[in-house]
């Protein structure tokens, strides 16, 4: 009898301390990129310095550090436009896409291994339906608020809060991001371009108003997706 007394005692004792680690991670991580020399680092003219000196790699070594800079809470839209600013705008793409994926991925490692117990053992039955829907439309649910431009970094640790699957997560982001990573890669990739060369006239050129009318467009997505899905609904209820 006590030993099966025990066993909720010391799974809940486990569960504290890995949610107890998780908060403290947290709190470490927002407190290295505020109030430390770390923050310096992420400059275009330190993170340049850095590249250069790794030649062939810079590519490997930016995509680690976005990764790390998504776990340490360095705003994504900072880490994009480094990217653009330093590689262009497809390369720097690229480079940032795989980098937001790597970090993305490795947030919600985190969340799902520190406090995904924890936290599903204080929601109530209110919060549970929703958990349980958004383990049903993992991806969707992902995808929809990737595109809203949910902020980067909370999403990723809180859905390794809740129930939905990985690969769910995974694909919904990674489609999801692709969009907005495209055009403010693009759009900051020209602005330098601009300052670089000095010629101002050229912010009344074609590829200025086209990563503008990008990004005008990307915020009309979320409502092109619930046309959609309205669509859809409506024809399953008549069939």
């Amino acid at each position: 009898m006590k030993t099966v007394a025990q066993k909720p005692t010391k799974g809940r004792k486990r569960e504290m301390i890995k949610a107890l680690i998780f908060v403290v991670f947290i709190i470490v991580a927002i407190y290295i990129i505020r109030f430390t020399p770390v923050k310096e680092f992420f400059t275009q003219t330190a993170l340049s310095n850095f590249l250069e000196t790794a030649g062939l790699w810079a590519p490997l070594f930016f995509i680690l550090v976005y990764a790390v800079g998504v776990c340490l809470f360095v705003p994504g839209t900072l880490l994009t436009a480094l990217g653009a600013a330093i590689f262009g705008a497809y390369r720097g793409f690229l480079y940032v896409w795989v980098g937001a994926m790597a970090g993305s991925s490795a947030a919600f490692w985190i969340g799902r291994t520190l406090g995904r117990e924890f936290a599903a053992s204080v929601i109530g039955d209110r919060l549970r339906k929703y958990d349980d829907a958004i383990e049903r439309n993992g991806f969707a649910t992902v995808l929809y608020l990737r595109l809203v431009y949910f902020p980067f970094t909370p999403m990723n640790f809180g859905m390794g809060l809740t129930k939905v699957r990985f690969w769910d997560y995974f694909f919904g982001t990674g489609l999801g991001i692709i969009v907005g990573t495209f055009i403010f890669t693009f759009f900051v990739s020209t602005l330098k371009e601009v300052w670089a060369n000095g010629h101002w006239s050229q912010l009344l050129s074609f590829k200025v108003f086209f990563s503008v009318g990008l990004f005008v467009f990307s915020l009309f997505i979320p409502k092109i997706i619930k046309s959609l899905r309205r669509r859809s609904n409506h024809q399953q209820q008549k069939e």
